[in-house]
């Protein structure tokens, strides 16, 4: 497949293990807008023929010579993260999502999930609950890890006012994390549709984002901001719906600058930060906390075969609210 190019059938050989690493067969793989991402090269570092997929859950098939921790027939999910260099600063004290050598860190390099088998690193590879379905855990290893990752400072925050911009693949996800964190939600959307089913995830209220004086009544009341959207933002508006302290949180990749008057950082001692990844540690605790609290993504379920569909559903922003492939044969056995 080159750049920007429909998925096409592709045949390859199965990469050879090296010491560390084991090879999962892919059983389902979830759609992720950085797939999308990854097929245009947004980010300048995919290589191609490039095969997509990040969102994996499949069986231990075989271990490299130093692989601990797994057995041949685990049924295991693996994120965006499949591997690190171990040596640099944020390695060595336990933060490897920071590697400085993240850019070569996914686990499509060589080849994604949207195949029948892929590599990565045993660090990355999680045993999965035994009652935890496949598809959930697809969505979890990535847009689980991505929103719970700033959410769980909240846990124990003095106060957990929590707005979410973005009903979606992330938001409705990051709704019912905040609300199992014991946080008082508001979801903030651009589509009114979407106000039953915010409050059926856990919502607290609504507010529709192009509403200028129902964004008034939460001025200076939220302790936290994510943005789950890709689309673009009021930056000025949601700083100025934060508290003292306050924190924007940005898990989606929205267009353009953030740009707002840098007076109110200084003023109102605010922050800005984002999530993309997790360290091992909180995959697997987010893991156990997604099983414990009953979080589940919304999940449509397609053949692997059908990807390109799958793919174009979400450019279209038609996807409600993930969508999950399925290698139909290997499924079968998990």
């Amino acid at each position: 497949m080159t750049k920007g190019a429909v998925l096409e059938p592709f045949a390859y050989e199965p990469p050879r293990l090296k010491d560390p690493e084991v090879r999962v067969s892919v059983s389902h793989c979830g759609i992720c807008y950085t797939d999308i991402h990854g097929i245009e090269d947004f980010y300048g570092i995919s290589t191609f023929p490039f095969v997509p997929g990040h969102e994996i859950v499949g069986r231990v098939s075989e271990l490299g010579a130093s692989a601990k921790g797994l057995e041949e027939g685990d049924r295991v999910g693996i994120g965006w993260q499949g591997r690190s260099c171990t040596k640099c600063e944020d390695c060595s004290r336990g933060e490897p999502q920071l590697c400085v050598d993240v850019d070569h860190a996914a686990v499509w390099s060589p080849y994604g999930g949207f195949s029948t088998s892929v590599v990565a690193d045993h660090r990355f590879v999680y045993p999965l609950p035994d009652i935890m379905p496949a598809e959930i855990a697809a969505v979890l290893m990535c847009a689980g890890i991505a929103v719970y990752n700033p959410l769980r400072p909240m846990a124990t925050a003095s106060s957990r006012k929590v707005g979410v911009v973005g009903v979606g693949g992330l938001g409705h996800l990051a709704i019912q994390f905040a609300h199992a964190l014991g946080c008082e939600v508001t979801a903030i959307s651009s589509s009114p549709s979407k106000q039953d089913e915010a409050v059926e995830f856990g919502a607290d209220r609504f507010i529709l984002a192009g509403d200028k004086d129902a964004m008034k009544t939460i001025a200076t009341g939220l302790d936290l901001i994510l943005y789950a959207s890709h689309a673009e933002a009021d930056w000025t508006r949601l700083v100025l719906s934060l508290r003292r302290n306050g924190r924007i949180a940005v898990v989606g990749f929205p267009p353009g600058l953030l740009a707002f008057d840098p007076m109110e950082l200084v003023v109102r001692q605010l922050s800005v930060t984002g999530s993309l990844l997790g360290s091992p540690t909180l995959m697997r605790e987010m893991l156990s906390f997604a099983q414990a609290h009953g979080i589940r993504p919304r999940v449509e379920l397609m053949p692997m075969a059908a990807a390109n569909d799958a793919l174009r559903r979400l450019r279209e922003n038609r996807a409600r609210y993930r969508i999950v492939l399925v290698n139909e044969a290997q499924a079968m056995e998990r």
